[in-house]
């Protein structure tokens, strides 16, 4: 493909802001149309997935999950002792595992031929970014179309401002050099539960507080309520339906109220808190009102196609908001950039896209849960089996969890799938595949599994739908 402009006016085709699972892959899919195409990137390369979020908190998990095997292992017929995590050295390693994988983003762009400029990106034209480093202009990028895709910050609550010291985000929860003897964790999403149950394999003492009625509030009632039982059984105090008040940063401690609903306020006083309740898009500093792009909530406003106010502006991943997963800023990516190049792609299928949360056990699910189906219309039908009969399951000493399946009983197709237990992150990839192939539960159930593994799992919930 040629260059999408002969206009000398235009040093490029395509300019894209950030460097992150959206931004690196839309620079890679552009490139390989022919597009001349640039990113600026004021941190590391590889943006905050690669280097503060999911790759560096998957590192520390799997050291917590190794340790909690450890002291498990008299079950296992080992003599094996341990003493506890060096947290020093496991974050020194998830540092190491973040840097190389921010340096295999700068070879992929490199090999692809995509300029790369470190600064921070600001418009002053709607085709027009100043490049500034050090608060210094260094160069102007004059681009036909642009992406921003500038990730997000960790929101915060009144009286719950991150000091960077006792009152803290998961950026600094990511780098402390010992394990604390105890912490609050506000926020029962994604990020505060592995951050909850990382902390406690560790050894710390963790109150998980969460506002809503329960945990993961947009997954799986069912699913919710067993994590909620899995993680108590770790030794984490789990509080829904629950608040923090009052709360004071004093020298090694905070202290606050936890205030639940229909019980009295409670004093909470622990080394840490850490802050985990979402986040907003990042709009400010990048002089969106020179281009004349919207921001609606938090976040830039796009079309289903990722296309802004501005025609030729578009916004992928965190910054445009909606599910806040890597992968859904990859697929955001392809989908621009086809459009850029001029076809007409359909927009993403929320319903398609997977959602996990990488604590032991792990949540995976894709697609609808029995509630919104029901108050969509659907007749549904429900197969479900849990981990505690599979053979593999025992054998390996992972017994927590199940597989809860969501079909239409009209037509028996897949609607949704709900996973908590051992490697559930693992075993979503065959359920999307047949989430996106509307697969029945004849079908599933008939599919040969090889035996004894996890995934049997999911024949069986397939099995126990059509019989229920």
């Amino acid at each position: 493909m040629q260059q999408l402009s002969e206009d000398p006016a235009f040093t490029l085709d395509l300019a894209i802001i950030g460097s992150g699972p959206g931004g690196y892959e839309a620079a890679l899919h552009a490139a390989k149309l022919g597009m001349k195409v640039c990113i600026i990137e004021k941190g590391a390369l590889g943006g905050v997935c690669v280097n503060w979020g999911c790759i560096p908190t998957k590192a520390l998990l799997r050291s917590a999950e190794l340790f909690d095997q450890f002291k498990k292992s008299a079950f296992f017929g080992l003599d094996v002792e341990v003493s506890g995590i060096n947290l020093a050295e496991a974050v020194k390693r998830s540092r190491n595992v973040a840097l190389k994988m921010s340096k295999g983003v700068g070879f992929m762009l490199r090999r692809a031929g995509v300029e790369v400029r470190q600064g921070e990106a600001i418009f002053s034209t709607p085709h027009d970014l100043d490049i500034f480093r050090d608060g210094v202009c260094s160069e102007t990028l004059r681009a036909r179309h642009i992406i921003i895709a500038s990730g997000a910050h960790s929101r915060t609550l009144p009286g719950l401002e991150p000091d960077g010291n006792r009152i803290i985000t998961s950026r600094e929860a990511l780098a402390l050099k010992s394990v604390p003897d105890s912490m609050i964790v506000v926020g029962g999403g994604a990020i505060g539960v592995e951050m909850a149950w990382f902390y406690a394999m560790a050894g710390t003492a963790v109150t998980l507080v969460e506002m809503m009625p329960r945990l993961l509030p947009l997954e799986d009632e069912e699913i919710a309520e067993a994590l909620k039982r899995s993680l108590q059984k770790a030794g984490i105090r789990v509080a829904t339906s629950a608040k923090l008040g009052n709360v004071t940063a004093e020298g090694d401690r905070v202290n606050a109220l936890l205030v639940v609903e229909g019980d009295d306020a409670e004093p909470l006083s622990a080394e840490y808190l850490l802050v985990a309740v979402g986040v907003s898009g990042n709009c400010n500093g990048l002089a969106l009102e020179h281009a004349g792009v919207e921001i609606a909530r938090g976040f830039i406003s796009t079309d289903t196609q990722c296309r802004t106010s501005v025609r030729h502006i578009f916004a992928i991943g965190d910054v445009r908001g909606g599910m806040l997963l890597a992968h859904k800023a990859s697929a955001e990516a392809l989908l621009a950039v086809q459009v850029i190049a001029g076809s007409n792609p359909p927009p993403l299928d929320d319903s398609m896209i997977p959602r996990c949360v990488y604590a032991e056990p792990s949540v995976a699910s894709i697609g609808l849960s029995e509630k919104e189906a029901e108050e969509r219309g659907y007749r549904v039908m429900v197969g479900r089996s849990m981990f505690a009969s599979s053979g593999k399951a025992n054998a390996y000493g992972n017994l927590e969890g199940l597989v809860k399946l969501v079909f239409n009983a009209v037509d028996r197709r897949l609607l949704g799938a709900h996973l908590l237990g051992y490697g559930a992150v693992e075993l979503i990839g065959e359920l999307t595949l047949a989430r996106r192939l509307e697969v029945t539960a004849d079908l599933l159930a008939a599919t040969i599994h090889a035996h004894p593994t996890m995934s049997e799992t999911i024949k069986e919930a397939a099995e126990n739908a059509r019989h229920e």
